[in-house]
């Protein structure tokens, strides 16, 4: 059965709660980076780049079956611990899915308050690359 976008973040939030300081939850994140699966390299363009992001960070979006298909990687760990929670919930979704999600994980998990305000600023571009590269496919 596959899970709800709320049971996805609620589970998030859950992990991010079990790490008592933020120095914990930062290596949590790097520590799910590293589980990211590797992007296709011939993606690793500038066509695939999202525009807005501290670090270099790629994303492909493709519709299979009337599903959203995504591909992303960036060249940092922490960057990449944000991709896999992204991809956790809009992997596998529909265009209007996506477009309805009420993001909380992000502001219940305490990421919007303890990223830097240029990772933030990052992990919401890439986000709106998403959404935006969805509507259009």
């Amino acid at each position: 059965m596959i899970k709800t976008t709320q049971e996805i973040q609620d589970e998030i939030i859950e992990a991010f709660s079990l790490h008592k300081d933020w120095m914990d939850k930062y290596e949590y994140l790097i520590s799910l980076g590293k589980t990211l699966l590797p992007m296709d390299p011939t993606l690793k363009i500038d066509t695939f780049s999202v525009p807005g992001c501290q670090n270099r960070v790629w994303v492909s979006v493709e519709i299979q079956d009337g599903k959203l298909v995504i591909q992303a990687d960036s060249d940092t760990h922490i960057s990449k611990g944000l991709i896999v929670l992204v991809l956790r919930i809009f992997n596998g979704r529909t265009v209007d899915e996506i477009n309805n999600i009420d993001l909380y994980f992000i502001r219940e998990s305490g990421l919007r308050s303890n990223l830097s305000p240029s990772r933030a600023s990052g992990l919401l571009a890439f986000i709106d690359h998403i959404k935006n590269t969805a509507k259009t496919l």
